[in-house]
Protein backbone atom coordinates (compact mmCIF):
# COMPACT_ATOMS: atom_id res chain seq x y z
CA UNK A 1 0.00 0.00 0.00
CA UNK A 2 1.35 3.39 -0.95
CA UNK A 3 1.40 6.02 1.76
CA UNK A 4 -0.59 8.34 -0.53
CA UNK A 5 -3.59 5.99 -0.29
CA UNK A 6 -4.15 6.82 3.37
CA UNK A 7 -6.99 9.32 3.77
CA UNK A 8 -5.51 10.58 7.06
CA UNK A 9 -2.00 11.28 8.27
CA UNK A 10 -3.14 10.15 11.73
CA UNK A 11 -4.25 6.81 10.29
CA UNK A 12 -0.99 6.51 8.37
CA UNK A 13 1.10 7.07 11.48
CA UNK A 14 -0.95 4.65 13.58
CA UNK A 15 -0.59 1.94 10.92
CA UNK A 16 3.14 2.58 10.53
CA UNK A 17 3.76 2.28 14.28
CA UNK A 18 1.56 -0.81 14.66
CA UNK A 19 3.32 -2.50 11.73
CA UNK A 20 6.58 -2.33 13.70
CA UNK A 21 5.28 -5.03 16.05
CA UNK A 22 6.68 -8.53 15.39
CA UNK A 23 4.53 -10.59 13.06
CA UNK A 24 2.33 -7.66 12.09
CA UNK A 25 2.41 -6.54 8.46
CA UNK A 26 0.96 -3.31 7.12
CA UNK A 27 -2.33 -4.94 6.08
CA UNK A 28 -2.78 -6.51 9.51
CA UNK A 29 -1.82 -3.21 11.13
CA UNK A 30 -4.46 -1.40 9.10
CA UNK A 31 -7.13 -3.90 10.18
CA UNK A 32 -6.14 -3.50 13.84
CA UNK A 33 -6.16 0.29 13.69
CA UNK A 34 -9.53 0.42 11.91
CA UNK A 35 -10.89 -2.06 14.48
CA UNK A 36 -9.87 0.31 17.28
CA UNK A 37 -11.53 3.21 15.48
CA UNK A 38 -14.80 1.29 15.29
CA UNK A 39 -14.76 0.51 19.01
CA UNK A 40 -15.77 2.82 21.83
CA UNK A 41 -13.16 5.51 22.42
CA UNK A 42 -12.72 4.43 26.04
CA UNK A 43 -11.52 0.99 24.97
CA UNK A 44 -8.77 2.56 22.87
CA UNK A 45 -7.82 4.91 25.69
CA UNK A 46 -7.67 1.99 28.14
CA UNK A 47 -5.42 0.03 25.78
CA UNK A 48 -3.13 3.00 25.26
CA UNK A 49 -2.93 3.69 29.00
CA UNK A 50 -2.11 0.04 29.80
CA UNK A 51 0.73 0.06 27.26
CA UNK A 52 2.15 3.34 28.58
CA UNK A 53 2.01 2.09 32.18
CA UNK A 54 3.61 -1.19 31.14
CA UNK A 55 6.49 0.65 29.48
CA UNK A 56 6.97 3.18 32.28
CA UNK A 57 6.18 1.18 35.42
CA UNK A 58 7.14 -2.44 34.76
CA UNK A 59 9.99 -3.80 36.88
CA UNK A 60 12.21 -6.86 36.83
CA UNK A 61 12.61 -9.07 39.87
CA UNK A 62 15.95 -8.34 41.54
CA UNK A 63 16.35 -12.05 42.24
CA UNK A 64 15.25 -13.99 39.13
CA UNK A 65 14.77 -11.19 36.53
CA UNK A 66 11.15 -12.15 35.86
CA UNK A 67 8.78 -9.30 34.98
CA UNK A 68 7.23 -7.96 38.16
CA UNK A 69 5.17 -5.13 39.61
CA UNK A 70 7.45 -5.00 42.64
CA UNK A 71 11.12 -5.28 43.51
CA UNK A 72 10.68 -9.03 43.96
CA UNK A 73 8.23 -11.07 41.88
CA UNK A 74 5.35 -13.05 43.37
CA UNK A 75 7.14 -16.36 42.74
CA UNK A 76 10.35 -15.42 44.53
CA UNK A 77 8.46 -13.85 47.43
CA UNK A 78 6.18 -16.88 47.87
CA UNK A 79 7.42 -18.78 50.93
CA UNK A 80 5.56 -21.91 49.80
CA UNK A 81 7.82 -22.32 46.75
CA UNK A 82 10.65 -24.86 46.89
CA UNK A 83 13.70 -22.65 47.32
CA UNK A 84 16.15 -25.50 46.80
CA UNK A 85 15.35 -25.77 43.07
CA UNK A 86 15.96 -23.21 40.32
CA UNK A 87 14.60 -23.62 36.80
CA UNK A 88 16.81 -21.72 34.34
CA UNK A 89 14.87 -20.34 31.36
CA UNK A 90 15.55 -18.05 28.45
CA UNK A 91 12.72 -15.54 28.82
CA UNK A 92 9.56 -14.55 30.64
CA UNK A 93 7.36 -16.47 28.21
CA UNK A 94 9.11 -19.67 29.29
CA UNK A 95 8.34 -18.94 32.95
CA UNK A 96 4.68 -18.59 32.02
CA UNK A 97 4.79 -21.83 29.99
CA UNK A 98 6.29 -23.88 32.83
CA UNK A 99 3.92 -22.34 35.40
CA UNK A 100 0.95 -23.27 33.22
CA UNK A 101 1.81 -26.98 33.58
CA UNK A 102 1.18 -26.90 37.33
CA UNK A 103 4.01 -29.44 37.71
CA UNK A 104 6.72 -27.20 39.13
CA UNK A 105 6.91 -25.50 42.52
CA UNK A 106 10.48 -24.19 42.63
CA UNK A 107 12.04 -20.87 41.69
CA UNK A 108 13.25 -19.53 38.34
CA UNK A 109 16.14 -17.67 36.81
CA UNK A 110 15.54 -15.77 33.58
CA UNK A 111 18.73 -15.46 31.54
CA UNK A 112 17.30 -12.98 29.05
CA UNK A 113 18.47 -15.02 26.05
CA UNK A 114 20.91 -17.75 25.07
CA UNK A 115 24.49 -17.73 23.87
CA UNK A 116 24.44 -17.16 20.11
CA UNK A 117 27.67 -15.97 18.46
CA UNK A 118 25.84 -15.61 15.13
CA UNK A 119 23.59 -13.01 16.75
CA UNK A 120 26.40 -11.38 18.69
CA UNK A 121 25.10 -12.65 22.05
CA UNK A 122 27.77 -13.82 24.47
CA UNK A 123 27.76 -14.88 28.13
CA UNK A 124 28.25 -11.29 29.24
CA UNK A 125 24.92 -10.33 27.66
CA UNK A 126 22.99 -12.77 29.85
CA UNK A 127 22.05 -12.81 33.55
CA UNK A 128 24.62 -15.47 34.37
CA UNK A 129 26.62 -13.74 37.12
CA UNK A 130 23.52 -13.25 39.25
CA UNK A 131 22.77 -16.98 38.87
CA UNK A 132 26.26 -17.83 40.11
CA UNK A 133 25.70 -15.53 43.09
CA UNK A 134 22.48 -17.35 43.95
CA UNK A 135 24.24 -20.70 43.81
CA UNK A 136 27.03 -19.40 46.00
CA UNK A 137 24.57 -18.88 48.84
CA UNK A 138 24.40 -22.66 49.27
CA UNK A 139 20.61 -23.01 49.49
CA UNK A 140 20.06 -24.47 46.01
CA UNK A 141 20.18 -28.26 45.59
CA UNK A 142 19.08 -28.61 41.97
CA UNK A 143 19.38 -26.59 38.78
CA UNK A 144 16.99 -27.46 35.95
CA UNK A 145 18.20 -26.33 32.53
CA UNK A 146 14.90 -25.54 30.77
CA UNK A 147 16.26 -23.80 27.69
CA UNK A 148 14.90 -24.49 24.22
CA UNK A 149 16.37 -27.75 22.79
CA UNK A 150 18.36 -25.99 20.07
CA UNK A 151 22.06 -25.69 19.34
CA UNK A 152 22.11 -22.32 21.13
CA UNK A 153 20.23 -23.74 24.10
CA UNK A 154 22.57 -26.70 24.40
CA UNK A 155 25.61 -24.41 24.07
CA UNK A 156 24.27 -22.28 26.91
CA UNK A 157 23.61 -25.38 29.05
CA UNK A 158 27.19 -26.52 28.51
CA UNK A 159 28.61 -23.10 29.36
CA UNK A 160 26.52 -22.87 32.53
CA UNK A 161 27.59 -26.33 33.61
CA UNK A 162 31.25 -25.33 33.26
CA UNK A 163 30.68 -22.14 35.25
CA UNK A 164 28.89 -24.09 37.96
CA UNK A 165 31.71 -26.66 38.10
CA UNK A 166 34.17 -23.79 38.59
CA UNK A 167 32.32 -22.80 41.78
CA UNK A 168 33.87 -25.91 43.38
CA UNK A 169 30.80 -26.65 45.46
CA UNK A 170 31.00 -29.71 47.74
CA UNK A 171 30.42 -32.87 45.73
CA UNK A 172 26.84 -34.07 45.71
CA UNK A 173 25.35 -30.80 46.96
CA UNK A 174 24.04 -29.61 43.59
CA UNK A 175 22.26 -31.67 40.94
CA UNK A 176 22.14 -30.50 37.32
CA UNK A 177 19.22 -31.69 35.21
CA UNK A 178 17.63 -30.91 31.85
CA UNK A 179 14.10 -31.32 30.58
CA UNK A 180 13.31 -34.80 29.30
CA UNK A 181 13.38 -34.64 25.52
CA UNK A 182 9.68 -35.15 25.11
CA UNK A 183 10.05 -31.70 23.57
CA UNK A 184 11.20 -31.99 19.98
CA UNK A 185 14.63 -30.61 19.10
CA UNK A 186 14.20 -27.15 17.60
CA UNK A 187 10.82 -26.50 19.26
CA UNK A 188 10.10 -23.36 21.28
CA UNK A 189 8.83 -23.82 24.85
CA UNK A 190 6.35 -21.00 24.36
CA UNK A 191 4.46 -23.07 21.76
CA UNK A 192 4.76 -26.49 23.42
CA UNK A 193 1.48 -27.90 24.72
CA UNK A 194 1.08 -27.99 28.49
CA UNK A 195 0.87 -31.80 28.75
CA UNK A 196 4.16 -32.33 26.89
CA UNK A 197 5.93 -29.56 28.79
CA UNK A 198 4.57 -30.80 32.12
CA UNK A 199 5.75 -34.34 31.40
CA UNK A 200 9.20 -32.99 30.47
CA UNK A 201 9.40 -31.22 33.84
CA UNK A 202 8.32 -34.32 35.78
CA UNK A 203 10.64 -36.67 33.83
CA UNK A 204 13.67 -34.39 33.77
CA UNK A 205 17.02 -36.15 33.54
CA UNK A 206 20.53 -35.49 34.80
CA UNK A 207 22.54 -33.07 32.69
CA UNK A 208 25.68 -34.48 31.11
CA UNK A 209 28.32 -32.40 29.39
CA UNK A 210 28.59 -33.22 25.73
CA UNK A 211 25.00 -34.47 25.36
Amino acid sequence: MNLEQFPSKLLERAVSETAKLPGVGRKSALRLVLHLLRKDAQQTHTLAESLVRLRDDVRYCRCCHNISDNEMCDICSNERRDRSTICVVENVQNVMAVEATGQYNGLYHVLGGVISPMDGIGPGDLAIESLMQRLGQGEVREIIFALNPTMEGDTTNFYLSRRIAALALPEGTLRLSVLARGICVGDDLEYTDEVTLGRSIVDRVAFRQGG
